[in-house]
């Protein structure tokens, strides 16, 4: 094959695909989960401040470092196994280790994680979970272990990957502050798919944990909404009654339409993530293929009852938020258009006072013409009695003479005034 220049992006987004591998693991063995986020800005945080933090953990157990510009690690401190991702808001934490306490969820597997370590994280916690890996018991067996950790009410489990295990979990809290997951694995099934049970399980808690953040940001919006819905009411009411000049409430509608944009400006990337974060949810759930375990609600139930209606409120609030906003402008687009109507019927009217003005003005202007030429043809006859005055002697009075050269003075003088007021005009 003859040479070909590659893009110079080909093989890394090749490689990009199998950048993220499943972990590697089996039963039984602990998983301890942790999710770190900034708490403003998220998405443009300094990236660097997460490297740093993975490294401090690294140099703890004087294991190797990721390549600089690396978004994911994996590799061995002491004997757990960890797994390292960037993501765009968050990171995450994954530690595995062979073997599982005599406690179940034994909150000093978590030390894996030391306490100073934490305490300098550049960000908050969003979740954390311990998952509890053990070789599949029978089911009598299965149903005593979940009655006794966890709450009856919240448990979702069921058969996953065509029965290689079963997964469980109540999405509750515990009092170490972590989520509890389990997973009693089938003794065929193979060490990649453990691991992908696994995965699947702390990225569903992990994004839950995310696209709830959109929920927490719509109950902090909808009394300012109720506020805002109302007082576009009350603007469009007295729009439609004409009880208040349009150019007062003018001010006030854009006043009102500037913070409904200004609210949607700042929720549109919440807004955007939680529903990007719905469908990785929805998505990891239905990879699980679940099979109902002794008629009890699954994790795609679970999410039904207890998720979905979050979800659709976040949504239902991105709507009504829009939908503000574009009343918002319609309402100005109408009223502007009155302030327009409005002072287009007052241009018209100094218009027309305007043109009485320069009618009386003209008016005024012929009078003063007419006077003019009475002055000048008054000097004007002076002058021509005096250039005159030499014909007394053949016996002409002064006055005679006045009066003859009277009359072609004036028709002279209205003549100039006429014409040098037509080169003018």
């Amino acid at each position: 094959m003859p040479p070909i220049q590659d893009h110079p992006l080909r093989y890394a987004l090749a490689n990009e695909l199998h950048a993220r591998p499943f972990p590697v693991s089996q039963a039984p063995c602990t998983v301890v989960f942790l999710a770190i986020k900034k708490p403003d800005q998220a998405a443009g945080r300094d990236r660097v401040l997460d490297r740093a933090h993975l490294l401090d953990l690294l140099d703890r157990h004087g294991a190797p470092h990721p390549q600089p510009d690396a978004t994911h690690y994996a590799g061995q401190i002491g004997r757990h196994w960890l797994k390292w991702e960037q993501h765009t808001e968050f990171v995450t934490y994954t530690a595995f280790s062979d073997g599982v306490s005599e406690r179940e969820f034994n909150p000093t597997d978590f030390e894996v994680f030391p306490a100073d370590w934490l305490e300098q994280a550049p960000g908050q916690r969003v979740t954390s979970a311990m998952v509890r890996v053990l070789e599949r018991p029978d089911k009598a067996q299965v149903k005593r272990l979940l009655a006794d950790w966890f709450v009856p009410e919240s448990l979702a489990v069921s058969h996953v990957l065509d029965d290689a295990a079963i997964a469980a979990g109540d999405f509750r809290i515990d009092p170490a502050g972590h989520m509890r997951f389990a997973v009693f694995v089938s003794k065929t099934t193979g060490k990649r798919r453990v691991g992908r049970i696994v995965q699947r399980l702390c990225e569903i808690e992990t994004y839950k944990a995310m696209s709830m953040l959109g929920f927490a940001r719509v109950k902090s919006l909808n009394e300012r909404l109720g506020e805002m819905d109302v007082r576009l009411t009350q603007l469009m009411v007295e729009m439609t009654e004409g009880e208040a000049p349009a150019d007062e409430m003018l001010p006030q509608l854009l006043s009102t339409s500037t913070q409904l944009e200004t609210m949607a400006a700042r929720s549109s990337f919440r807004f955007g993530a939680t529903g990007a974060y719905e469908a990785i949810v929805n998505q990891r759930i239905q990879s699980l293929r679940e099979e109902r375990f002794e008629g009890r609600q699954s994790f795609a139930d679970f999410m039904m009852r207890r998720y979905e209606p979050a979800m659709r409120t976040v949504k239902s609030t991105e709507g009504r938020l829009q939908m503000l906003s574009d009343r918002a402008i319609r309402a100005g687009e109408l009223l502007r258009t009155r302030v327009d109507v409005e002072r287009s019927a007052q241009n018209q009217a100094l218009l027309e006072s305007m043109d009485r003005r320069a009618d009386l003005a003209l008016r005024l202007q012929h009078t003063v013409e007419g006077l003019s030429v009475v002055a000048i043809s008054y000097y004007a006859v002076s002058l021509a009695a005096y250039l005159l005055y030499p014909l007394t002697a053949t016996g002409l009075s002064k006055g005679m003479i006045t009066a003859l050269v009277t009359l072609p003075v004036v028709v002279l003088v209205w003549l100039m005034v006429r014409r040098i007021r037509k080169r003018i005009e």
